[in-house]
């Protein structure tokens, strides 16, 4: 059985992104929002076709977009609509989102009584007018 050779455009799809909006790390396989951007001409010989480049958007980016008024420019105004198609097609997307910040609120904040009473953080110093 022969290793196939992997080019080097299929080895950056595969490498970690970033969100394009709040810039947090993307690993391979996690859920988010791909958006492949490439151009081509026509009706001009000999075609011409660029690299195509990958935008990526966590779900609660995503979500947030898509819900969010319109942005100025045609081709953000392109890639608006086709986000707002994939977040209004089906919930699953909506549902990574809210799982994503139930994930994160858990960390952040805990819920009241299970690490018993939180104080609040006494100032050492203060400000006098």
């Amino acid at each position: 059985m022969a290793l196939r050779r992997r080019s080097p455009l299929r080895t950056e799809l595969l490498d970690n992104q970033f969100c394009l909006r709040c810039n947090r790390e993307l690993e391979t396989g996690e859920k988010s929002v791909a958006v492949f951007l490439f151009a081509q001409t026509t009706g001009v010989r000999p075609r011409q076709k660029s690299s195509a480049r990958r935008i990526c958007f966590c779900p609660q980016c995503a979500v947030s977009l898509a819900m969010g008024p319109a942005p100025d420019g045609a081709l953000n105004l392109a890639a608006w609509q086709m986000i707002r198609d994939l977040v209004g097609a089906q919930p699953t997307l909506t549902e990574a989102a809210w799982e994503n910040l139930h994930a994160n609120a858990e960390v952040l904040l805990p819920a009241t009584g299970t690490e018993g009473p939180t104080e609040m953080p006494r100032p050492t110093s203060y400000l006098e007018f």
